[in-house]
């Protein structure tokens, strides 16, 4: 432990968050067996956490396995929804949408990887599908890029020493000294850029939003196929709207923020 004691840490709600997050995706369903070599844990002791799960409705039998139920999907939406600033992000990300027929999407740090928090999509055939909750590691994304950048000094090492739970390989593996290098120009520019460095034909451009103090909060981007759009057309022309758009984020979610809430 490193800001709490031992004696503050509940080891079984611990290990119950380990057990929710073994599923992954391609895996709808898992038998106790491969639960327990994903965690860690002892067979009995996944079985009763299984158990108190199913009981309060987060994982139902599935033949001879277990399955999570749509009740999970609370745990994440909660943590969405009591963020109103998603729903004044959302027509922004949507006017831009409009103007470049691109999906844009809305990101946060969480350890080494970025989190899928706000989306919105074109028909379009990408590499690697998005929605909310996905995970990629940062290095290799363009939001990543940018919330990396954004990061006190020192603690870039500190987050990255947490391994990626996206159970994606990045193409682009960069040492800590091209990584560096390629914070600085993000931290220059003021936006980032990832060209295929996270899978074959998609490529990125992102930018921070910030909050009324002027802290990056949160990271946008535009994502094209690469086979589709150039670098130009992603930097002359979807750029410029980008950083429009996430300047106009910033500034409703400081008005949003300062309008005092009164609860009835």
């Amino acid at each position: 432990m490193t800001d709490i004691g031992r004696s503050d840490f509940i080891e079984a709600l611990a290990r119950g968050l380990d057990v929710l997050r073994s599923f992954r995706p391609g895996t709808p369903a898992m038998t106790l067996s491969e639960i327990a070599g994903q965690t860690g844990l002892a067979r009995p002791t996944v079985r009763r956490i299984l158990i108190t799960l199913e009981t309060l409705g987060y994982v139902r039998g599935a033949g001879r396995g277990y399955a999570l139920t749509p009740r999970v999907l609370e745990l994440g939406m909660a943590y969405v929804n009591a963020l109103s600033m998603w729903d004044v992000a959302r027509p922004h990300m949507e006017k831009l949408v409009a103007e470049t027929n691109e999906s844009t999407s809305m990101a946060q740090l969480d350890g080494s990887d970025i989190v899928y928090v706000a989306r919105v999509a074109v028909p379009k055939i990408v590499t690697l599908a998005v929605t909310i909750g996905t995970r990629f590691p940062a290095p290799a994304t363009s939001m990543g890029k940018v919330l990396l950048a954004a990061l006190p000094p020192g603690a870039v090492e500190t987050v990255l020493a947490e391994a990626s739970r996206s159970g994606i390989t990045a193409r682009w593996q960069p040492t800590p000294a091209e990584l560096e290098a390629a914070l600085r120009e993000v931290r220059a520019k003021g936006w980032a850029l990832a060209d295929q460095d996270l899978a074959p034909g998609v490529r990125s451009v992102a930018t921070g939003v910030r909050d009324g103090d002027g802290r990056v909060i949160a990271a946008i981007n535009v994502t094209v196929h690469a086979a589709e759009t150039s670098l130009e057309t992603l930097l002359d022309e979807h750029l410029p709207k980008l950083l429009r758009t996430a300047a106009d984020i910033g500034h409703d979610w400081a008005l949003t923020a300062a309008v005092p809430s009164t609860t009835i």
